[in-house]
């Protein structure tokens, strides 16, 4: 049967909306994957009209990866795992959106992490990217953590790391610090040659934008750099510290996911990395799998 002969509601999208980027994934009823793409970032702490915008630039790349047009959206069931919604007013704004397909259910995107994680299963998940959050669901019981957004929270995230090294090389270059290769490295990222440069290209900046020097704090702190070591080790604590409290509910799997998941594990505790468990699904189809709940409640 071709895709353009799908009976209504054999079709199921997951959207995963964060700070940095939004991922819309178009399953069929066999779990096949049929197209996938990505777009600008889906937190609507950020703003809701650019969150919709880019949940529907993700989803029409999705469809016309799969050789579908945006009409299809009337017989798709999409799940959707977006960051700033434990906010109730901004939930409550996401509901409200008069969207394209046959049925839309919205969460956490920790919430959808942890269930494509863990196939459905139990378990806690901690998302170390652009921010950092954790969550865990054993039975009834939930826990969240973390996800207060940039720059009140999110420490150990890529935009954590980012702000706390541009604050040192700023102290530095105003005689205030030590020494630090994250001098020439922030200089050399952001094309600038003094303190006000560094100020001229960062004040005002997105989450994004502190994220996009993360790598360099991390090569950094490898390398033997004290002040970048000092850094890292703080977000490695908090990331530890983090886990520790999802274990109290004795979470039968544990998975770390996002673009410093892998990086981080230096710099975390023994015991945190030893319970590591590989994720076994995108947040995507953890979002597909909300909406089969949804739909079969």
């Amino acid at each position: 049967m071709g895709l353009h002969q799908n009976k209504k509601g054999q079709l199921y999208l997951g959207i995963d909306g964060g700070g940095s980027k939004c991922r819309a994934t178009l399953y069929d009823s066999g779990d096949r994957v049929l197209g996938t793409a990505v777009a600008g970032r889906a937190n609507p702490l950020f703003g809701v009209e650019a969150t919709l915008a880019s949940i529907l630039a993700a989803t029409e790349g999705a469809l016309t990866e799969a050789g579908l047009s945006m009409a299809a959206c009337g017989d798709i069931n999409a799940g959707m795992g977006l960051a700033g919604v434990n906010v109730p007013g901004l939930m409550a704004q996401m509901r409200q959106w008069q969207h394209p397909f046959a049925h839309l259910f919205i969460t956490s995107d920790l919430h959808t992490a942890c269930l494509g994680a863990h196939g459905g299963g139990e378990g806690a998940v901690i998302i170390t990217g652009t921010g950092s959050c954790g969550f865990a669901q054993v039975g009834d019981a939930r826990l969240s953590l973390g996800g207060h957004g940039f720059a009140l929270g999110d420490k150990g995230s890529g935009a954590w790391l980012g702000l706390k090294a541009a604050e040192q090389v700023l102290l530095t270059l105003d005689g205030f610090g030590p020494a630090t290769a994250l001098e020439a490295r922030l200089l050399a990222h952001l094309g600038v040659e003094d303190a006000l440069g560094i100020v001229s290209r960062l004040a005002g900046q997105s989450s994004a934008t502190f994220a996009a020097f993360a790598r360099d704090v991390l090569e950094t702190a490898a390398a033997g750099d004290a002040v970048a070591n000092a850094i890292v080790t703080e977000g490695g604590a908090y990331i530890s510290a983090m886990a520790k409290r999802l274990f109290e509910l004795q979470p039968p799997r544990f998975s770390m996911i996002g673009g410093l998941a892998e990086p981080l594990r230096p710099w975390l505790d023994g015991d945190v990395v030893a319970r590591l468990s590989p994720t076994l699904a995108p947040p995507e189809y953890g979002a597909v799998l909300y909406a089969r709940q949804q739909l079969t409640q």
